[in-house]
């Protein structure tokens, strides 16, 4: 009998070495442009039957015992797999269920420990890269989410796990790259949601707390500073946190920066770049060596991998590393520019996207989940 496991599952048997071979049964371009890391490819149709394919499927998995299948939304895959249990019994057959929707929305929580009486927990979104996190201060209880996605009840989940009461929701900016959950957390919770006081120029029609430029927002005993960092938006914000960590979503990350043509694209990012420099050089750089970055992404290769760190480590880097370890920081204005204008494949449905997130496009759940299919392009 085939055995359907979650994608959660699949995420521990990857974590733990489990003895198994992915298969992905879409078609070749969605297999090259994102898929789950260690995948081999198989295409396979939800109707095709394996008759004069199964020497080819064996050559594709070798002499592995175990087989897990795994397609868009489970059709496929699913197919594929319950053929080959019919076909032989030389194989343990699996399937995802929910394909690669299922993986989606596979998270990891990792503390960051920057000292006493501050908590932050980074919430990795593991298949898009995108972080989020639970700030807390450990004395009083309170704490805020900043960036969440469209999947809520993880970032619930995981402020409850830390004893933490979550009194405000922050996004440093109108994603473009998925569905932000910050407007319905905050229902949820009822709490205040906040936005920088400049998202009323981006056309945002929705109700929202502005958070001015150095305006610093208690949580409990602890600090945070609303640093405008404009560059990759033109709302953006980086959040100081106790002096101690920037949280600079798609302004800086771990090894490059966020792209601006997003919004900008009138001029192929070239206003949006002189903007994100001054914002580097002149704001966050600005901040001492030891302060901790913590970005809003991390890049998830078509390969399925981080391309800084690991799921369930913490993706971190520090003022310094970053001011010496990133070419693009070292770059004049103009050579920075001119290297912004070329940030690559955009965002899937970054249009659309951008509209949800400003309040002026309705979605159902599954259109929203189907927007954010694909991989993750927002570093530069």
């Amino acid at each position: 009998m085939v055995t359907t496991i979650d994608a959660d599952r699949l995420a521990e048997l990857q974590d733990d070495d489990a003895d198994f071979v992915l298969v992905d049964t879409r078609p070749a371009d969605s297999y090259e442009s994102w898929h789950i890391s260690g995948a081999v490819h198989f295409p396979f149709g939800p109707e095709e039957e394996l008759d004069g394919r199964l020497a080819d499927l064996r050559e594709t998995v070798g002499d592995a015992d175990r087989v897990i299948t795994v397609c868009a939304k489970g059709l496929s895959s699913g197919n594929l797999a319950t053929r080959l249990e019919s076909a032989t019994d030389e194989y343990d057959v699996g399937t995802v269920d929910g394909g690669m929707k299922g993986w989606s929305g596979v998270y990891d929580c990792v503390e960051i420990n920057l000292g006493d009486g501050l908590t932050i927990i980074q919430i990795q979104r593991r298949a898009k890269g995108c972080l989020g996190y639970v700030v807390g201060c450990e004395s009083t209880g309170e704490a805020v989410v900043v960036d969440p996605t469209a999947d809520t009840d993880e970032y619930a989940i995981a402020a409850e796990a830390a004893g933490l009461t979550v009194t405000g929701i922050i996004d440093t900016h109108v994603h473009a790259d998925h569905v932000s959950g910050g407007r319905q957390l905050a229902d949820d919770l009822e709490v205040p949601y906040y936005l920088g006081e400049r998202a009323s120029e981006r056309g945002v029609e929705y109700e929202y707390t502005p958070l001015e430029r150095n305006e610093v927002l208690a949580v409990g005993e602890r600090e945070l500073k609303a640093l405008f960092a404009p560059g990759h938006t033109t709302e953006m914000l980086a959040l100081l946190v106790d002096d101690r960590a920037v949280l600079t979503a798609d302004t800086l990350h771990v090894d490059s920066t966020g792209r601006t043509e997003l919004e900008f694209s009138h001029d192929e990012g070239e206003e949006g770049a002189r903007l994100l420099y001054e914002t580097l050089h002149r704001t966050i750089l600005t901040e001492p060596e030891s302060v901790a970055v913590l970005p809003g992404h991390v890049t998830v290769t078509a390969d399925g991998e981080f391309e800084h760190g690991a799921p369930g480590e913490p993706i971190r880097t520090t003022i310094r590393e970053a001011r010496t370890g990133i070419d693009l920081l070292g770059l004049a204005e103009d050579e920075f520019v001119d290297r912004m204008a070329d940030a690559g494949e955009t965002p899937s449905n970054y249009e659309a996207i951008i509209d949800y997130n400003r309040g002026v496009r309705q979605l159902p759940p599954e259109e929203r989940v189907e927007l954010e299919l694909g991989p993750n392009n927002c570093s530069a």
